[in-house]
């Protein structure tokens, strides 16, 4: 089910309404879509490298805004519809976990490993960041820090070093951001609980 999902993600980058469907993917990405909006974005900034600050800006934008929903999501329809999206995607129990433990800071650190990696998955933080009520405003800000450094970081590497750079970001950019974000939450951990 997920490789037919990921391969028709995929295929909408040849449509002529590809703009309309990254920002249509990244939007749900980030309340509950479980393809990243980067399996669209990748091949049509390699299509059209001249447009790829442009695809940026749109799935930086879009994707904010499916914050946002998550955010509202979570904070006013958690029992109603979080969970049951949770549930679906089998991240119910992780989720609690998460919330049993996370505070604002803690919310603020996994939006900005998320928005890097997608560690833990960007629809998570939303969703938690509305249940334990990360201010509005501030998630706003992080978001479009993390979602858009994400974003026009690929188009930089992708219109610099074009199709020889799309290998290493789709098998090993992941892994080292991933470590790097793990590296970042147990600072956080460490100095949460050292101090």
């Amino acid at each position: 089910m997920l490789r037919g999902l990921y391969d028709w993600t995929l295929s909408l980058a040849a449509r002529k309404s590809a703009e309309w469907w990254l920002a249509f993917i990244a939007f749900v990405e980030s309340s509950v879509f479980l393809v990243p909006a980067d399996v669209l974005f990748l091949p049509m900034a390699l299509s059209r490298p001249d447009r790829a600050y442009r695809y940026a800006l749109i799935a930086t934008v879009a994707s904010v805004l499916g914050g946002i929903a998550g955010w509202f999501i979570g904070h006013y329809a958690y029992e109603a519809v979080a969970r049951p999206i949770l549930e679906f995607y089998g991240k119910y129990d992780e989720f609690e976990k998460l919330r049993a433990g996370a505070g604002t800071g803690f919310v603020i650190l996994m939006l900005i490993t998320s928005g890097a990696a997608h560690l833990p998955p960007i629809k998570v933080v939303t969703i938690l960041s509305g249940v334990i009520g990360t201010p509005l405003l501030l998630f706003v800000g992080l978001a479009i820090v993390a979602r858009g450094a994400r974003f026009l970081l690929l188009a930089w590497l992708l219109r610099r070093y074009g199709e020889s750079i799309r290998e290493f970001i789709e098998k090993r950019l992941g892994l080292i951001v991933g470590a790097a974000a793990a590296a970042l939450i147990l600072l956080y951990i460490v100095v949460k609980y050292a101090f």
